[in-house]
């Protein structure tokens, strides 16, 4: 199915959960604020947060500096 990742479409497998997109993208150890359909996903219902055609996911890391 498609979604739309940071404003770019991409492919994701049917029925994939926010948690197992954060893994796949590589994002599993970092510091992470995720929304979906302009809600922001709390960390602890990653796992039952599903996707569907057409959802639109923002994810932003968090970059430390000084």
């Amino acid at each position: 199915m498609q979604v739309i990742l940071n404003g770019e479409p991409r492919r994701v497998a049917d029925g994939i959960c926010v948690g197992e997109l954060i893994r796949e993208l590589g994002l599993g150890e970092r510091r992470i604020a995720v929304e979906l359909n302009q809600s922001i996903v709390p960390r602890e219902t990653y796992a039952q947060s599903r996707l569907r055609e057409g959802d639109v996911i923002e994810i932003v890391h968090f970059i430390g500096g000084g």
